[in-house]
């Protein structure tokens, strides 16, 4: 299994989803959003390749996927490196995804 790990604008992305959802839901959904998350990011970072892959500007040679998350309509945007899985975002599916991906 690879290590983690979160650009800052992935880490605002969750805090983001985090704080709507106990606004909104309460904190035992806003909970169960983070579960989501954490399942999500360990299946990614056991089973290298998971999800479909997305047009984005990142340096060549280099590949921007993505994998939803099960209960709530967010996805999570990565980047396999040699040493670890780097997270990009955690985007919401109805956002406008192209323009949050731009560098």
């Amino acid at each position: 299994m690879n290590p983690i790990e979160r650009r800052v604008r992935a880490t605002q992305d969750l805090e983001d989803a985090f704080a709507y959802y106990i606004e909104v839901a309460g904190f035992l959904v806003a909970e169960r959003f983070m579960e989501n998350v954490d399942r999500a990011m360990a299946h990614i970072a056991q089973y290298l390749g998971s999800g479909s892959p997305r047009y984005a500007q990142v340096p060549e040679g280099e590949q921007i996927r993505f994998w939803t998350l099960n209960k709530f309509p967010y996805a999570v945007f990565y980047i396999e490196r040699l040493n670890c899985v780097e997270i990009v975002r955690v985007l919401h599916q109805a956002s406008d995804i192209p323009a949050h991906l731009e560098p």
